[in-house]
């Protein structure tokens, strides 16, 4: 795949997040073309029930991601535990790098990746969380010109992460859980915008800046 032939969409939880994602994916067709990278905040033991769990809620290929997987459209990619999880335009790559918001995989590393890859092809979507990581990664997303959803943090089984990415975007939709799967199919209807370029320069102080 390359940065110009469909649009990504970027998916950030931590508490409450199974269920929500079972809901996510659920909903989306199996026609769905974009793929969809998920940052979900998990101990570092953890097994691959996560992915078993979301392939059984879903036709599209539920993969968690390895070291230089290459990018595909019509999959869904899991950031693996304890690894940051750092995605260019056509492939991914793992890090072991310092936890940040006390996680690894961290929402903002990926989302910030995402965004500098991807530019206004992104989607980025925040879900219930116990914590702000992801509202910084989220500005990011706005910043590059992409699309940003909150899920409403009334219906969220924890609405601090929600809450915290609406203080950082507040131009963000907000919208209910069984809403977004529907939203996702609406804008990959939509034209595809121009990538940022790959080779263009990048901020050198990492996703916290």
């Amino acid at each position: 795949m390359t940065a110009v032939e469909t649009r990504v969409v970027v998916v950030g939880t931590s508490w409450g997040g199974l269920a929500a994602l079972k809901t996510l994916v659920g909903g989306l067709p199996e026609t769905f073309r974009s793929p969809v990278i998920v940052v979900q905040h998990r101990h570092k033991d953890s097994d691959s029930v996560l992915a078993r769990a979301l392939q059984a809620q879903t036709g599209l290929a539920v993969l968690e991601v390895e070291d230089k997987m290459p990018i595909t459209a019509g999959c869904v990619y899991l950031a693996p535990p304890d690894y940051h999880l750092l995605v260019d335009v056509d492939e991914f790559s793992l890090s072991t790098e310092a936890p940040v918001h006390y996680s690894r995989p961290s929402i903002d590393v990926t989302f910030f990746s995402v965004a500098d890859a991807f530019g206004p092809q992104v989607t980025g979507v925040v879900l219930t969380g116990a914590n702000d990581d992801g509202a910084a990664g989220l500005r990011r997303v706005a910043d590059a010109g992409g699309r940003m959803i909150v899920q409403d943090p009334d219906e969220a089984e924890s609405a601090l992460m929600p809450r915290a990415a609406l203080r950082a975007v507040p131009s963000a939709e907000v919208l209910p859980l069984q809403a977004i799967p529907a939203a996702l199919v609406r804008l990959e209807a939509l034209p595809t915008p121009s990538a940022r370029d790959p080779y263009a320069q990048r901020s050198p102080t990492g996703p916290l800046a």
